[in-house]
């Protein structure tokens, strides 16, 4: 069999190519099987998220991007080229790791400056490019020190800088902002989002939390055992998942079947009022769950089944949500607020 070249910077990509397309890619180790028949299109300019539990996939997908693992069937492209058989270091991608992987022994404007010294960019150019993008990334005066010397959110973007440096096409991200807490990583997130914007490259992300997912994505891919469940951005994800799965991975549903249909029902779009006549579901109230901003209330139905309704507290005290446990509701939605699941529907689905 003939051994397929490398691609080269300069081979011509085809009008309107995706950043990257992935065809019938499976990724096996050994009996276990990480990724199965899988089809992705990502856009230009696009911020993408490959969201999932672990083991899921979603790592192992990025990994087969970057060329870090090589698929046992499938095709890899970038901007139309057919990268399958390229060396990760020949890709036009850089990527940004969960723990910086930054050089202990350099500062932080040689740590920037090293993939252009690498490349052969002479000492004044990498110089001034990498005192460039640690202005893009906010941290202008912070060149001549060492990584120990900054917080886990300036080393974060001291990774990014050197990542974007080189103006690759695609940045590939790996739970980037896992190692962060919960201020810094909301605070990044927003950070990220904008950043992706101003450079106009595309972002793929890797992520296990459905909120960064949800705040910073253009588009999402729900992975669930080596496949695809559903793609589509987070508004369409989230309030019409097509899966059970999908349902209650990605924030919190609840799922009924009533008549023979399997629908989702999203707790906060369900109104909860005292008393059990009228039109709706009714129930008791079998646990409440207050978490500040809003409260959980668990509601065992009389026909069969539970529903998890939430409601902000506006004008209630946590003492007054918490009388609420053993009272009789009546709870109803509007019907647009509903999306049936197939019964028989297994998750199979790849991109559409």
């Amino acid at each position: 069999m003939a051994t397929q070249a490398p691609a080269r910077a300069g081979d011509a990509a085809p009008a309107g190519s995706p950043a990257v397309r992935l065809t019938g890619i499976r990724r096996t180790y050994g009996e276990v099987v990480a990724i199965e028949g899988l089809d992705l299109d990502i856009g230009e300019g696009e911020f993408f998220t490959l969201l999932g539990p672990s083991g899921s996939g979603k790592t192992t997908t990025l990994r087969v991007i970057a060329g870090f693992e090589r698929p046992d069937a499938g095709r890899v492209e970038l901007a139309g080229v057919d990268v399958t058989h390229t060396a990760p270091s020949e890709r036009d991608l850089n990527t940004v790791f969960q723990d910086y992987a930054l050089f202990p022994h350099m500062t932080v404007l040689e740590n920037v400056e090293y993939g252009l010294r690498v490349k052969g960019v002479g000492r004044r150019e990498r110089r001034n490019r990498a005192n460039e993008v640690l202005e893009r990334v906010r941290l202008p005066q912070v060149g001549a020190r060492r990584p120990v010397q900054l917080s886990g959110g300036q080393r974060q973007r001291v990774a990014l800088a050197r990542a974007i440096v080189n103006s690759p096409t695609v940045l590939l991200l790996d739970e980037p902002l896992g190692a962060l807490d919960l201020k810094l990583r909301q605070e990044m997130q927003v950070f990220l989002k904008a950043l992706q914007q101003d450079l106009g490259i595309t972002f793929v992300y890797v992520t296990h939390d459905q909120e960064e997912a949800l705040t910073m994505s253009d588009r999402m891919a729900v992975f669930n055992e080596g496949r695809i469940e559903q793609i589509g951005s987070p508004a369409d994800v989230y309030e019409h998942p097509e899966t059970e799965f999908v349902a209650g991975f990605v924030g919190i549903s609840n799922v009924l079947e009533r008549d023979g249909r399997r629908f989702t029902i999203r707790p906060e779009k369900i109104h909860m009022t005292e008393g059990i006549g009228g039109d709706g579901e009714t129930g008791v109230i079998r646990d409440v769950v207050y978490v500040g901003m809003v409260t959980r209330y668990i509601v065992d139905l009389h026909a069969g089944g539970e529903l998890v309704v939430v409601r902000q507290n506006l004008e209630t005290s946590s003492q007054q949500v918490l009388e609420a446990k053993g009272k009789r509701v009546r709870l109803e939605w509007k019907p647009e607020h509903t999306y049936e699941i197939d019964k028989e529907d297994t998750g199979s689905e790849t991109n559409h």
